[in-house]
Formats: C-alpha cells, structure tokens, sequence
C-alpha cells in the first residue's frame, strides 16, 4: 500500500470498492439536492400560504367569492397549499351555487373537492421523500457491502503473500472501512432531512385541513344568516 491518506486508499482500493464509493457519491449529491430543493420549496410554500391566508380571510369575511376565488388562483400563490385546497372549494361552492344545487349538495360537493385536492397536494409535498428514505436506509449497507469485500482481500492479500499479523491486514481493513464511513456519512442528512421534512407535512396537512372546516364552517353560518 502507498501513503496512508485518502488518494493513497483510493489508489489501493479494488474495482468493487472503487464501485461501491462512487455509488454512494452519488447517492449523497442525490439526497443532498433533493434536500435542498425541497427545503426552499416548503419555506415557499409556507411563506405563500401565510400571505394568503391574511389576504383571503378579509375577502371571505366581506363575501366576496369572486374575489377570493381569483386570489386563490393568482400564480403568486401557486405553491401555496392552503390557496389549492380553497380554492377547490370555492370553485366548487360557486359552481353548485350557479346550477341551483341544494344547501346540502353543495356542502357535500365542495368537501369532495377539497378532499380530492388536499390529497393532490399531499402527494405534492412528498415528492422526493422517496429518495430520502431509501437513500437514509440503504446508504450504511451499501458501504459495509463494500467493507466485507474490502475485508475478504485483504485477508486473501495476506494468503498469498503467506504473512501473519495484524500489521499484514491493517492497512487493507483501514481502506474497506472507507466504504462504510462513506455510507454512514451519506446516510446522516438524508434520514435529517427525511425527518424534518415529514414533521413539515404533518404541519401542512393539518394546516389544510383546518383551512378547509373554516370555509365549511363559513358557509354554514351564511346559509344560516
């Protein structure tokens, strides 16, 4: 073995090693980029959501559908969870108001709509945790399926050279291990983000579903009225 640094493990490691590390190079950009990207998308979404709902609240509070309806389909408002969900609803109440459905009916309906978009967004929002999770789970394996082999040849390496020792095997179990430090390292910020970002959806759900009894819950009280 030469120098006893990374290039030097890197220019010792067999094939399989070598394969081994560069998939879980890539398993880590690729977490590491979904991470990413989903972390800006939810602080947007959030963000959006916010603004909206201050700004539809006064809408709805002086009965103007039409409006509330156009601000929840403006494009600013796009990746907000709380203004598609409405906006389903609001949809869907005009709609069955215009075709003269019962007080009834037309409860029901925008439920189903909202349901139906609430479950469209959910979907939305785990995009990419996927990826996380299967990355979080399999990355540490991934690496001691390298480590193993890593191990076996240096162990083969010390048959053929007829040495004993510790000192024959060390530097060959030092660069297997690589791999499962590798997997062990990628694993970390993907089960962190994968964590993270569920307890951010359970937040979203809940904050759809409480946006949607607040609309049911207004219509109620103006059929009431």
């Amino acid at each position: 073995m030469g120098e006893f640094t990374f290039i030097g493990m890197w220019h010792s490691m067999g094939v399989l090693a070598k394969t081994v590390f560069i998939t879980l190079i890539i398993f880590s950009v690729w977490s590491l980029a979904v991470g990413i990207e989903r972390y800006f998308f939810y602080k947007r979404t959030q963000k959006q959501s916010s603004l909206f709902l201050k700004m539809v609240e006064k809408y709805l509070s002086e009965g103007k559908m039409e409006e509330a309806i156009e601000l929840a389909k403006n494009k600013k408002f796009k990746d907000s969870h709380v203004a598609q969900v409405l906006y389903a609803g609001l949809q869907e109440l005009t709609s069955q108001e215009a075709m003269g459905a019962s007080y009834e009916e037309k409860i029901e309906s925008a439920k189903r709509a909202i349901e139906r978009a609430r479950v469209m967004r959910i979907e939305k929002l785990k995009r990419g945790m996927t990826i996380l999770a299967t990355v979080g789970a399999t990355a540490p394996f991934v690496g001691l399926f390298g480590t193993v082999f890593g191990i076996i040849n240096a162990f083969q390496g010390m048959a053929a050279t007829g040495s004993g020792g510790i000192g024959a095997v060390a530097a060959g179990i030092a660069e297997a291990l690589v791999t499962t430090g590798t997997g062990i390292g990628v694993a970390i910020p993907a089960v962190w983000f994968f964590n993270l970002f569920t307890a951010r959806i359970e937040i979203f759900t809940n904050e759809m579903g409480n946006a949607a009894s607040e609309l049911i819950d207004f219509f109620i009280k103006k059929h009431g009225k």
